[in-house]
């Protein structure tokens, strides 16, 4: 292996054990500028150095996590749990990769792509990106903000028989679409 890669490696490696304690921190306080900004120079040292080394695949993902930090940084993007989880999965495949790199001295393969996506939706929505939307029971999708915040129904009750209860078949039927019928006179 290269000795410039070796070297980045080993030092990315000790960096990102210094962002994890960062990020820990920066989740207790995700208002504090000096923490953010310690975070932020980590990821935009680790992207400037993929680009220098020829590791693509690499800056990809730190250029993505990047840009979030760089937002929560300026202060344009407020910082929420599934934000900060989503750079904590991107601190993890950066990881990975890197890890990858030490001991088979290439990048190695990987689809980043729902991830970059992910960080790109967070830029776009606040919010990371959903595979399907959630509905909910009257039809209409779900913000991601409630969804972050509701705890799941409890299972529905069943008779002997495995079917629901009668207060089960009632919210269905309240909540199946109703169509126009004529009034009989």
């Amino acid at each position: 292996m290269d000795e410039l890669v070796s070297e980045f490696v080993t030092e990315t490696l000790e960096n990102l054990s210094i962002l994890d304690q960062e990020l820990v921190k920066f989740e207790q306080s995700p208002r504090d500028k000096d923490i953010l900004g310690s975070i932020f120079r980590m990821m935009h040292t680790i992207k400037g150095t993929c680009g220098f080394l020829g590791l693509p695949r690499l800056e990809k993902v730190a250029h993505a996590g990047e840009d979030v930090l760089g937002k929560f940084r300026d202060g344009a993007l407020a910082p929420t749990p599934a934000s900060v989880t989503l750079i904590l999965k991107c601190i993890d495949q950066i990881r990975g990769i890197v890890e990858h790199l030490g001991a088979h001295a290439t990048e190695g393969e990987g689809d980043d792509g729902p991830l970059i996506s992910d960080l790109k939706a967070i830029l776009q929505n606040n919010a990371p990106a959903a595979s399907e939307p959630v509905i909910s029971p009257q039809g209409f999708p779900v913000a991601q903000e409630l969804l972050d915040e509701v705890v799941p129904p409890p299972a529905p009750i069943l008779s002997d028989q495995g079917f629901p209860v009668a207060a089960e078949l009632l919210a269905e039927v309240e909540a199946a679409p109703v169509a126009a019928q004529p009034v009989a006179q």
